[in-house]
């Protein structure tokens, strides 16, 4: 008699329960992709042996499967808990050795990179000092703590409505430090080679008719002396036709370079018959900044959001993706590595050909259906007393031959 296909049965059974047990198990470890035991018959192979003779002679456990499926993603609090939506895994780095992952649950560590919870660091782009992403060999992604070095003016933009039914002042000649002897103000902060502010004062002063220009403008820095007026000229439907941009320098003694020279534009100024108004006011200078927080975006740039309102891009996530993914090998800690079968790794920004997009402050939880687990567990528990039962009655018949006398 022969008990090999009740064993082999017994076998996968046990394979089966096994898997499902594990899935289980990993049913609350996020990026996790539930496994699923995949079976094949077994037949005795004989040269001239028809096939309407052959028996099977069990089973056997072709392979284990992970399911790539996607798990849902679950909102957390953390900025650094990234949920990957579609196809990719993260590429890690441990001393060199590249794995993969899809359990985005990151933090900092005290050097600075971004790190799972074993210690492997996350790769990606690098950025330049300006912020450009650099598309090249992915390295491991850091985050630079260092003030964000400050950044002199070097244009200024001012875009006013100078009220044309406006009278002269009543006092002449132009005083800065009498408001009745100009029409209106305003003023800009601009910063200097070292981030120190200065504050720019513009005066528009209503001209006589006779005059050649409409308006005469004074600008001063700080506290220093008054500048030379500069004519303003607007035609007869309001837009101004002075020549923009113009050139500003003052002296400065904050010890940065000096003179603080810079361009000023008010292009788009306009002299209607309404109230004076500002309607645009911008510069490109900035003071020194520390880092504040970071934000990553779904291409994967992470960007560092600094003290003096700037942002700044550090570097961008990439995923890797395989032709094979059930070719990786799992080697704990919810990461896979790269096989022969797997094969080699795409390697791209994520929303680029077939890899997905991330969504920062998320995780993506397990992928397994514990309620499908469970009556999996059922249905492989009855498999096995099943094939417990062909190797019982297989016993029983060959005891009774046994007894024969």
């Amino acid at each position: 008699m022969s008990f090999q296909q009740g064993l082999s049965g017994l076998n996968g059974a046990q394979r089966s329960l096994d898997a499902v047990s594990n899935n289980v198990a990993n049913s609350n470890t996020a990026g996790f992709k539930a496994s699923q035991a995949q079976f094949a018959d077994v037949y005795a192979a004989a040269l001239g042996v028809g096939g309407a003779n052959q028996i099977g002679i069990g089973t056997t456990v072709a392979a284990v499967s992970q399911q790539f499926t996607q798990g849902n993603v679950a909102v957390t609090n953390n900025p650094l808990d990234v949920a990957v939506n579609g196809a990719g895994f993260y590429r890690m780095s441990t001393n060199g050795v590249v794995t993969y992952t899809r359990n985005g649950q990151f933090n900092i560590d005290k050097n600075g990179f971004i790190v799972n919870a074993s210690g492997s660091r996350l790769t990606g782009y690098a950025a330049d000092a300006q912020g450009t992403i650099i598309p090249s060999s992915p390295v491991d992604i850091t985050i630079d703590t260092a003030d964000l070095t400050p950044k002199q003016t070097s244009l200024a933009r001012l875009g006013v409505n100078l009220d044309s039914r406006a009278a002269q002042p009543s006092v002449q000649p132009f005083n800065a430090g009498d408001p009745l002897s100009y029409t209106a103000s305003t003023s800009l902060t601009t910063f200097d080679t070292l981030g120190n502010p200065h504050i720019m004062t513009v005066y528009f002063v209503k001209e006589p008719t006779t005059a050649a220009a409409d308006y005469a403008m004074y600008t001063r820095l700080d506290s220093d002396p008054v500048g030379a007026s500069i004519p303003l000229d607007f035609d007869e439907r309001g837009s101004l036709v002075t020549g923009m941009p113009l050139n500003q320098s003052f002296n400065i003694n904050t010890g940065a370079a000096s003179p603080l020279a810079f361009t000023f534009d008010l292009s788009g100024s306009t002299q209607f018959g309404s109230p004076f108004g500002v309607n645009r006011l911008l510069q490109d200078g900035f003071t020194s900044g520390r880092l504040s927080g970071i934000s990553i975006a779904s291409d994967g740039v992470v960007q560092g959001r600094y003290s003096n309102g700037q942002s700044r891009n550090l570097g961008q996530i990439v995923l890797a993706n395989f032709n094979n993914p059930n070719g990786l090998q799992s080697i704990g800690n919810n990461q896979w590595s790269e096989t022969n079968e797997s094969g080699q790794p795409l390697v791209g920004a994520p929303g680029t050909g077939s890899l997905g997009l991330l969504q920062s402050a998320a995780i993506e939880e397990s992928n397994v259906d514990l309620t499908a687990e469970l009556v999996n567990m059922i249905t492989q528990q009855r498999a096995y007393q099943a094939n417990a039962q062909s190797i019982r009655t297989q016993d029983q018949i060959l005891q009774t031959l046994v007894n024969l006398r």
